[in-house]
């Protein structure tokens, strides 16, 4: 009987996904829960948008005012939301391919104190408070105590492992609609970290950084290791993983969808993701014996 290999596994999954068509890749993080959100879906809005409505609460569009049987106060101003929306359009370079664009989008709100005739939604109810993963938690404290690369935990709009600095920041875990995104985007920088010249020396001084092709293998690796540390702690949730998929995607697009790259970028993952709890995995023996 051959041995279960959950790298190969998540591999498998992931080229099935790809095969079968995933969605767009989104943003796993906003802004924080005490600012402005939107009133359609009640999660909060990323901190640019924070920072162009510029006062919290609950921000709605025209259409949704009157929808609610509300209407908008004589003399009031709306205010700006921007987001991205991706166009597809030919290659250039390959005329048998498409490839995503990001082009800037936006629409008006106005905040709920400009409108008459909608009551507030209850903030209590909508702020679900969300509990670190005992597991995952493990995982992270362990590498970090291991390797001492910096792990910073802040409000932010980025996440990214600093190869020169050593460090890692993430947004906060209350600007996530689920734990699970938080780990998955934990997970990814941390296998990025791997690559430090003092552990598995695979960003090679962030040459990486410089070129298209090695950057891209780079996601992968990351990703995929990412999705493996997910499921082995247990925070795995389908839409996390569809997210991932659709990540890997774009990177695919980007090396006109190259498969391959997929296999060969799990090898790396499982070295990293090994890397990444050999400390736990001496724990666990530990205690077994």
């Amino acid at each position: 009987m051959s041995k279960f290999n959950i790298y190969e596994v998540i591999t498998q999954r992931f080229i099935e996904q790809l095969e079968n068509g995933v969605i767009p890749w989104r943003k796993p993080w906003t802004g924080t829960r005490n600012g402005a959100y939107s009133r359609y879906s009640k999660r909060p809005y990323s901190l640019l948008n924070q920072m162009l409505l510029g006062k919290s609460g609950e921000w709605l569009t025209y259409r949704q005012i009157t929808q609610l049987g509300g209407f908008v106060n004589e003399g009031e101003r709306s205010s700006m939301v921007v987001y991205w929306n991706m166009l597809t359009v030919p290659d250039e370079e390959n005329a048998d391919r498409t490839k995503s664009i990001p082009i800037l989008r936006y629409y008006k709100v106005f905040h709920i104190d400009q409108t008459t005739g909608i009551k507030p939604l209850d903030l209590e109810e909508m702020n679900v408070i969300l509990e670190p993963n005992r597991e995952a938690e493990t995982v992270i404290q362990n590498y970090i105590a291991k390797t001492g690369v910096a792990f910073n935990v802040k409000v932010s709009d980025e996440a990214f492992y600093d190869p020169k600095q050593d460090s890692i920041t993430i947004p906060c875990m209350e600007q996530y609609s689920s734990v699970s995104d938080y780990y998955s985007t934990a997970f990814h920088e941390i296998t990025h970290s791997t690559g430090h010249k003092d552990r598995l020396d695979r960003l090679v001084d962030g040459a990486f950084l410089r070129d298209r092709n090695k950057y891209a293998k780079e996601e992968l690796i990351a990703e995929i290791g990412s999705a493996s540390l997910c499921n082995l702690c247990g925070v795995e949730t389908p839409e996390v993983f569809e997210n991932s998929a659709a990540y890997i995607q774009n990177w695919i697009n980007a090396l006109n969808g190259n498969m391959h790259l997929i296999v060969s970028a799990s090898s790396k993952a499982q070295k990293a993701v090994d890397f990444i709890l050999n400390d736990k995995q001496e724990d666990l023996e530990n205690e077994n014996n």
